[in-house]
């Protein structure tokens, strides 16, 4: 089942919390909100065979992140610093926004 909105988003900082990288931090370089996936920066390494192509030159093994379940990460507040769930309220123009659990600093710049 697809998720609709992801509480992850690109640029953020998360911990993964299961799998062989369990405990890593990394940056969120892409987020999948059909499929519920996020890609973060050095986490899940997977090795692909590829062709040369006009862009690439060089045939050979290439290491690339693979893409995670977005449930295996959670978000690192840049106030508090600390893992923490999401909560979501509306700012005075309505609009809605992220907001840390901790703390209650807004996630979204």
């Amino acid at each position: 089942m697809p998720v609709k909105n992801l509480f992850v988003r690109h640029g953020d900082k998360v911990l993964i919390l299961s799998g062989k990288d369990k405990g890593k931090k990394g940056k969120v370089i892409a987020a999948e909100p059909g499929a519920g996936k996020v890609k973060v920066e050095g986490i899940n390494i997977v090795k692909k065979h590829a062709k040369a192509t006009a862009k690439v030159p060089q045939a050979g093994i290439r290491e690339m992140e693979a893409p995670l379940a977005a449930s295996k990460v959670m978000v690192i507040c840049p106030a508090c610093n600390q893992p923490t769930r999401i909560r979501r309220e509306r700012d005075s123009d309505g609009r809605g926004v992220r907001v840390c659990r901790r703390c209650g600093e807004s996630l979204d710049k």
